[in-house]
């Protein structure tokens, strides 16, 4: 056997030392897809369309397609109107009575808070599909991760409960005061300017004193909100 080859038997070795010592890894699957979301609004609003439980992943609950049931399986819509739709999240599946979890989204493709084409209305929508959840408006969050924080690329509201603490952790250049939710956008594009962000998410709640805080945030906004139950 010569150096070279004794060399190259080294490497291999190595390598194969490395890759057994890593943790196992999974092939992407349609349960990691960062499409669902998409494919939901697409496929899935309407009970009468062809084949529906044949090109709907996530049925709507009252059409009991086989083995697509059940909370995590199903789809409960909240309100829609022309252009958006809101429906539970599936973090809402086992949770005890008063949790709150939805979802607003676009019903025309729109990736997300770096998209142009993210539509200014999709916040008043989202407010309005909250109120029909949560009664008291001091307690609204509706926030969108940035890009490097999400997991769909079809741009969605997260409607939730505001944290008990978070008004006491904003801070004065994270947040922008409107008086509009179509403002929204602008204000973030604003203040993420004034940060040097170019990622960022966003959350939307109720100023004390009238009208809306816009907050910016470089990793997901879900540190202010109730996002989870557990």
């Amino acid at each position: 056997m010569n150096i070279r080859t004794r060399a190259r038997g080294a490497v291999i070795s190595a390598a194969a030392f490395f890759l057994l010592s890593l943790p196992s890894l999974a092939w992407p699957s349609e349960e990691g897809s960062r499409d669902i979301l998409w494919q939901t609004v697409s496929n899935c609003l309407d009970p009468t369309a062809f084949d529906y439980c044949g090109t709907c992943t996530i049925p709507l609950a009252e059409m009991n397609c086989a083995n697509r049931t059940g909370c995590s399986n199903s789809l409960e819509l909240w309100t829609e109107s022309e252009h958006y739709v809101s429906f539970r999240d599936r973090k809402m599946c086992d949770c005890p009575g008063g949790f709150v979890h939805g979802l607003a989204v676009p019903r025309a493709r729109v990736m997300g808070t770096e998209d142009p084409r993210r539509p200014n209305g999709i916040w008043s929508f989202a407010w309005d599909a909250a109120r029909t959840r949560i009664a008291q408006e001091k307690e609204i969050a509706l926030y969108v991760n940035p890009p490097s924080a999400r997991t769909q690329d079809q741009l969605h509201v997260h409607l939730v409960r505001l944290r008990p603490d978070a008004r006491q952790r904003f801070t004065s250049i994270t947040v922008a005061r409107i008086a509009s939710l179509d403002d929204v956008w602008s204000a973030a594009r604003n203040c993420a300017t004034a940060q040097g962000l170019s990622d960022y998410g966003v959350l939307v709640t109720t100023h004390p004193d009238g009208g809306f805080l816009v907050v910016v945030d470089r990793k997901s906004p879900n540190k202010y909100a109730q996002s989870t139950c557990k």
